[in-house]
């Protein structure tokens, strides 16, 4: 649990001195990584309320393709779905909360109040005269307020370790269907502490992966291949991300150039695989 963006304000009059007040945000790391924030909660308490991804981001507000982004990261670390998809029927189809998802938000609010209560406690301690170990705390939270840029998180338990002299080679299970091969060193391996059934994310970062259509030869050196079906498409300038819905819900996104995306002929519902090396799978656990 990560508390984040603290705020102070106080205010001075001549008279007298108004005391501190502090705010916060909350976001919640658990041993699977971080899961959940104030923006991520609202996107999901507005889809609750809306029944659609579009409008839900428009309510947030955040763009179309940010809000995507945001449930695809969660479902990834999440024990079980938080959305389910409806197409079709009369309005059109949309996006709803499911049970877990509501049971997620609860809890997060909970937890949300009860992390003011402690800023308010933590405030009453700065005005007896304790400003300098808040100083402290405060250097303290910014130090673990720290984030990824990889896209693709995924947690599993390992299920194989081989070693050598100079690396060890790691194979993880994130689900009952598919298995992810790393390549650390030594030195990674034992400072982590790695062992068999221990519970580990993988991180790979979205241009590491490549995409491959269905029946395409895999190359030999990209040992890593999920496959699945793409559910979106978003070109840019140079490049075009690729989303791939897994079989049991999992997202894998890849970023490819603009010429590899025409060539594979890619369109939403399209089989495909996302392929990526070993030595591209980072490894970490909780500190």
């Amino acid at each position: 649990m990560i508390p984040h963006g603290i705020h102070m304000q106080r205010r001075s009059e001549p008279s007298r001195q108004v005391p501190h007040r502090l705010t916060g945000r909350l976001e919640i790391e658990t041993e699977r990584g971080l899961f959940l924030g104030d923006i991520r909660v609202r996107l999901l308490e507005a889809i609750a309320v809306h029944g659609s991804i579009s409008k839900a981001a428009r309510f947030v507000p955040m763009s179309y393709k940010a809000a995507w982004d945001a449930v695809d990261a969660m479902s990834n670390l999440a024990d079980q779905p938080l959305v389910t998809r409806v197409s079709g029927g009369r309005s059109g189809g949309g996006t709803q909360l499911t049970d877990y998802g509501h049971r997620v938000v609860s809890f997060y609010r909970a937890l949300e109040a009860e992390y003011q209560s402690m800023l308010e406690r933590l405030a009453a301690s700065m005005d007896r005269g304790e400003a300098s170990s808040f100083a402290e705390f405060h250097r303290l939270l910014r130090r673990m307020s720290v984030q990824t840029s990889a896209r693709n998180q995924f947690v599993g338990t390992i299920v194989g370790l081989k070693a050598d002299e100079v690396d060890y080679e790691v194979i993880l299970k994130p689900d009952e269907i598919h298995e992810l091969v790393a390549v650390v060193t030594r030195e990674s391996a034992e400072s982590l502490g790695l062992k068999m059934d221990m519970e580990i994310q993988a991180l790979i970062k979205a241009p590491f992966v490549q995409i491959l259509a269905d029946g395409e030869e895999q190359p030999p050196s990209l040992r890593n291949c999920l496959p699945g079906v793409v559910e979106r498409l978003h070109r840019g300038g140079n490049n075009t991300e690729v989303v791939l819905i897994l079989p049991g819900g999992k997202i894998v996104c890849a970023v490819i150039p603009n010429e590899r995306a025409d060539l594979l002929a890619l369109v939403e519902g399209s089989p495909a695989r996302a392929v990526f090396a070993a030595s591209s799978v980072i490894l970490c656990i909780p500190a």
